[in-house]
């Protein structure tokens, strides 16, 4: 089978599956420039002629160009995926299944570097809530510090998905799960939507989104990671510290890990298939941190 035809095939069965754009994207890049990769090196343009070695070889031109063992994985991960695709439709067969035979590049032990409390203070103080604007820049600092969630699950927040105790956030693959309401970002989000409410009263707002743009447009990633990159500079964050929305999920997850919460809890909360990834974040903690959280689970303190 010609390798072309069958990633437009493969294409339509993770749209179908409703996977999110950007994977199907990095499902599409990724694969394509592995098949540009056989036809120079192997003149292989065909599915049947496909071995492990021609996997192995293409990892390794990936390693002998620098690119880190995390980025190669990520690049395995989509290749995988299409050949799976190929064994469920009988395309290939298990035994011919030519990433069965493929391991997993080993990767350096991560250590996630976050915001500090001050930090995070200094943010959310940076905006105030005398305007729409300021008041929307404010709470989505604070869901993103109290919450973990990802910007694009922020940006299509619907009000419907907002109740009084609880939201309900779509992740990936449209998996819906429940986030509960601190009493403190429940205290700013109630005042939030009464400038909302105010600030839109006479205007022709359609969208059902709970933050919506000056304009009354739906967020875009792009727009949240400005505003948020500048709360940074405002704020004084370390240089050495990237603020981006994806930061706070960071400080969320090492913060409710000090603060005693076990890992398969927060690997609900964030949303994540397994524990494998939510481990890292573990394994980012100081030791003093884990140190003091000991002190309060102590098992001769609770008898």
């Amino acid at each position: 089978m010609n390798l072309e035809d069958t990633l437009k095939e493969f294409l339509y069965h993770v749209q179908a599956k409703n996977f999110s754009v950007r994977t199907i994207k990095g499902y599409r890049n990724n694969n394509a420039k592995f098949f540009v990769y056989l036809l120079s090196e192997f003149s292989i343009d065909e599915l049947e002629d496909i071995k492990p070695l021609h996997v192995k070889s293409y990892l390794m031109f990936l390693k002998n160009k620098g690119r880190k063992e995390t980025y190669i994985n990520t690049i395995l991960k989509a290749i995988r995926a299409f050949f799976n695709f190929c064994e469920e439709e009988d395309y290939v067969l298990p035994k011919n299944n030519p990433c069965n035979k493929v391991k997993w590049m080993k990767e350096p032990k991560t250590l996630i570097k976050t915001f500090t409390d001050d930090e995070i203070k200094a943010m959310i103080n940076v905006y105030n809530t005398t305007t729409y604007l300021e008041a929307r820049n404010k709470l989505i600092i604070m869901m993103f510090t109290d919450l973990g969630i990802r910007c694009l699950e922020l940006c299509d927040l619907l009000e419907s998905n907002v109740t009084e105790t609880s939201i309900i956030i779509r992740g990936k693959g449209n998996k819906e799960r429940y986030l509960y309401i601190s009493p403190v970002l429940k205290k700013y989000m109630i005042k939030y939507e009464r400038i909302k409410k105010m600030y839109f009263k006479d205007s022709l707002k359609s969208y059902p989104h709970y933050f919506l743009s000056n304009n009354g447009y739906p967020l875009t990633v792009t727009g949240v990671e400005k505003f948020i990159k500048i709360a940074g500079q405002k704020a004084g964050v370390r240089q050495e510290i990237r603020c981006s929305p994806h930061s706070f999920r960071h400080y969320f997850a090492q913060k409710q890990l000090q603060n005693g919460l076990d890992v398969y809890s927060l690997s609900r909360l964030l949303g994540h298939e397994g524990i494998e990834i939510t481990k890292i974040y573990l394994q980012s903690l100081d030791d003093t941190k884990i140190v003091d959280s000991a002190i309060n689970t102590s098992p001769l303190m609770t008898i």
